[in-house]
């Protein structure tokens, strides 16, 4: 019995083992482009389930349900031949072709790192602390519990600047995630919270954007950004750009000149990074610790270690700091890299990787959203409906792709969501 078998359980085969950490668009996209191609494929993730993360702020903001934009990992791979583990990486012995995870070792022939991207707090340890950061199924639900919280302590308040601190939401960075988390925390206040509080004045409520550059997302045109810009204020919300944001004590945010605000609730979204992994010499890391990946996928200086995703940087004439970080970018990297593998394995030619740019989206609200396509820009209803479209086709799951359908109708319909569950975990203590 080798380690491998006795420490993970995964059978001995002649195959070539695939081992794929990360089951996010690129892991998962691999995963079932290899399946019967004359490999064995392990998967590891630290999580049983795929998550949408594109709709993550929907969670945040009571729009829906975890459930609707998750999918056990296990259901998508039956019947599939698919090995899952869930484990954490914890370093990479490239020289013995091994790794190393919190539940044992495990061999492999090739290794296909798909960890995707952490916040990025800019070594600002009081604002990693206290501010709340959007990555992950438990980070959305802690904000969604944060905002009601907040809300419910509000009323108790009788000071009306100590009221106006809890009800204050502040987001720090104005890229799609900042904007789209903006808006539809604009539209709450709106059709919402004054149904659900009208013991509070809901005007005593700032919902403020702060980002440190000229201009909003600053990864699509300049006429989106006017337009997303537009959007934000007619729906209310304090967009403040060239406004970089210096400190955050859990109560005060604290900007140049002097400036500061009382805010209990701030949303930090201004940036990603990647994890180092042991194992990984620091020359094979970029900017933002990204792995420094050839055309083919391989990580400078191991030829049999792959990174698709997030968490690579591979440079092209068009995209000399890498590629833009967002879903499509890991999908054809994956798509890519999955038609390599089967060809290493049959000793043909590698393909070069080329990024085909299908486009650009962000919503803002209700028939309010921007879309850069190759082809032409768009805005208001018809890019919101493309939007809306995109990404409902994009989940996965037919279950799931109905509960957001059934979910977006009744809040179109309706103009309110009933998902505004405060749920807290109880201590044993």
């Amino acid at each position: 019995m080798t380690v491998a078998k006795y420490l993970l359980n995964i059978p001995e085969t002649a195959e070539k083992r695939v081992v794929i950490v990360g089951g996010g668009f690129g892991g998962l996209k691999l995963a079932l482009k290899l399946c019967r191609k004359d490999f064995q494929i392990v998967v590891l993730d630290k999580n049983n389930y795929h998550l949408f993360q594109p709709l993550l702020y929907q969670i945040a903001m009571s729009g829906l349900e975890l459930s609707a934009i998750s999918f056990p990992l296990r259901k998508v791979f039956q019947k599939t031949g698919i090995h899952y583990r869930m484990a954490k990486l914890e370093r990479i012995s490239p020289e013995i072709n091994e790794l190393v995870t919190d539940i044992g070792r495990l061999k492999y022939d090739y290794l296909v790192l798909a960890t995707g991207a952490k916040t990025n707090f800019f070594n600002q340890e009081k604002i990693e602390k206290y501010t709340l950061q959007m990555k992950s199924a438990p980070d959305a639900l802690y904000i969604r519990n944060r905002i009601l919280g907040n809300f419910e302590k509000a009323l108790n308040q009788s000071h009306v600047e100590d009221v106006k601190s809890y009800l204050n939401v502040a987001i720090i960075g104005g890229g799609p995630t900042g904007v789209e988390l903006a808006g539809a925390m604009a539209e709450m206040k709106k059709y919402v919270l004054p149904k659900d509080y009208p013991d509070l004045d809901v005007r005593n409520m700032k919902i403020m954007l702060f980002e440190a550059s000229p201009r909003l997302l600053a990864g699509m045109s300049q006429t989106a950004s006017v337009v997303a810009m537009e959007y934000l204020k007619r729906l209310g919300v304090e967009v403040s750009t060239g406004t970089p944001v210096l400190d955050y004590d859990g109560h005060t945010l604290f900007l140049n000149e002097g400036i500061t605000i009382h805010v209990r609730t701030v949303i930090w979204a201004a940036g990603i990074t990647s994890g180092r992994i042991n194992g990984i010499s620091d020359s094979a890391y970029g900017r933002n610790n990204r792995l420094l990946v050839n055309s083919y996928n391989q990580i400078v200086g191991f030829p049999n270690i792959f990174a698709v995703g997030d968490n690579s940087l591979m440079t092209e004439p068009s995209y000399p700091n890498g590629h833009p970080q967002v879903a499509q970018v890991a999908l054809q990297q994956a798509n890519y890299l999955a038609h390599n593998l089967i060809r290493i394995n049959r000793n043909k030619t590698l393909r070069h990787f080329h990024y085909i740019n299908k486009g650009s989206m962000a919503t803002v609200g209700r028939h309010l959203a921007v879309a850069d396509l190759p082809f032409a820009k768009f805005r208001g209803y018809f890019a919101w409906l493309l939007w809306s479209v995109v990404h409902l086709l994009s989940i996965v799951g037919v279950k799931n792709k109905l509960f957001v359908l059934l979910n977006w109708s009744w809040k179109y319909i309706t103009y309110d969501q009933s998902l505004r569950l405060l749920v807290k975990h109880k201590s044993k203590n």
